[in-house]
């Protein structure tokens, strides 16, 4: 942590005291991790599909699960994105003020 402070004064030597460098790491942070989300939904998705060709009488089922796999699956990435929003407006305008 203390790597990327000094990092961040390098970067804007007019601005030492500030942390809004951090902030913007802490959520871009936020942001990929929820960008993995992308790859479980590639993932389930994949595999409903080759469920769906090797047993065709079970498409509904596999289908509404594979829905349902998704949406949670998504829910993810909107936490993460609130989780990302909520320290930019936050914590960023407690830093900035």
């Amino acid at each position: 942590m203390a790597f990327l402070h000094s990092l961040v004064t390098l970067a804007d030597a007019t601005v030492a005291d500030n942390n809004l460098g951090l902030i913007a790491i802490a959520a871009a942070i936020a942001v990929f991790t929820g960008g993995f989300s992308s790859l479980g939904e590639s993932w389930i998705a994949c595999h409903a599909i080759d469920g769906m060709s090797r047993n065709p009488e079970q498409q509904g089922k596999l289908q509404s699960t594979m829905i349902l796999a998704v949406a949670l699956d998504e829910s993810c990435a909107i936490y993460a994105l609130i989780v990302a929003i909520l320290i930019i407006f936050i914590l960023g305008g407690k830093i900035a003020a």
